[in-house]
């Protein structure tokens, strides 16, 4: 299920278990799990995210977050494209786009390079016709990539486990395709 894609400046390619050590440094960092936790993730907390990612490549029904490498280093630098989001079970059926970079990776344009390829794979690749986006309202860098991206204005909701305000973005097929050329 899982392909590796590419950019001009980042590979987006299946986890590996050899990712853990730098999985570990990255997720470890308060900012880089500051929506939703407001903490790092644990060591063993990433040991089960690397498990569970690895655990879905082969899934022909699920897409899964890709690794994000930087091209000109070989250098893990966070995660990005599919998932499903069911930690909201409203939405469901759904697939989200989301990304997650190291901080010394941000305001480089990584984030809507890696979300632009994993919207192409999903909209051409897999045949998706709408996948959505999801933020905290306070997450003003987030909600740019999303409007560099195209998604729709919005919908708010609850994150049901952590009582938190969220928009709920969408992007059609049709709408990508329009925007995209």
């Amino acid at each position: 299920m899982i392909a590796t894609l590419g950019t001009d400046r980042l590979v987006l390619r299946p986890f590996r278990t050899d990712d853990m050590d730098a999985l570990v440094a990255l997720q470890a960092k308060e900012s880089f799990w500051w929506y939703p936790l407001r903490r790092g993730m644990t060591d063993e907390e990433t040991a089960d995210f690397l498990a569970r990612v690895i655990s879905l490549h082969d899934n022909p029904d699920r897409p899964v977050f890709h690794a994000v490498v930087e091209r000109a280093t070989g250098a893990l630098i966070g995660w990005a494209g599919l998932s499903v989001p069911d930690f909201l079970p409203e939405l469901l059926p759904a697939v989200e786009v989301g990304w997650r970079l190291g901080v010394g990776h941000r305001g480089k344009g990584y984030a809507t390079e890696a979300a632009a390829e994993a919207l192409r794979w999903g909209f051409e690749d897999l045949g998706l016709g709408e996948i959505v986006a999801i933020y905290e309202p306070e997450n003003v860098a987030s909600g740019r990539v999303m409007d560099r991206l195209g998604f729709a204005a919005g919908s708010a909701t609850v994150d049901p486990k952590r009582d938190l305000p969220l928009l709920v973005r969408t992007l059609s097929a049709d709408e990508w395709r329009a925007g995209s050329r």
